[in-house]
């Protein structure tokens, strides 16, 4: 039972942190100033599917999980999650750490904790 529930914990984590890019998006947009029309969608597209793929990446985590955690299918669901968070924990930790801003720091740290939380849950 408490593994079911990390791998639930990491998913909501993951989903939850995929909401949260959604709302700033405009202002993050507005706070590169005077940007040509085209280069402001850009980085509004960018923000939005990170923030929906983030979303959808624990949905599908948390699904499987209901509907057999135990399935070779939920393992495997498990480790592409998993590799998929450790890669972008890696790239947050080379780019948006290094920005001032607290939101840009959590990211690589709320990476790896989901998917330290779906791999205690789901694999060990």
């Amino acid at each position: 039972m408490v593994h079911i529930v990390l791998i639930y914990l990491g998913a909501a984590l993951t989903a939850l942190w995929g909401i949260t890019h959604l709302f700033p998006t405009k202002s993050v947009v507005q706070g590169f100033g005077d940007i040509a029309m085209d280069n402001g969608r850009i980085i509004t597209m960018e923000w939005i599917i990170e923030g929906v793929s983030l979303f959808f990446l624990g949905v599908f985590v948390a699904t499987v999980t209901a509907i057999d955690p135990l399935n070779t299918v939920s393992k495997a669901v498990y480790i592409v999650s998993i590799l998929n968070l450790l890669v972008l924990a890696t790239v947050s930790l080379f780019t948006g750490f290094r920005v001032n801003l607290i939101p840009f720091k959590l990211c690589p740290f709320i990476f790896l904790l989901s998917a330290a939380l779906i791999f205690v849950g789901g694999l060990v």
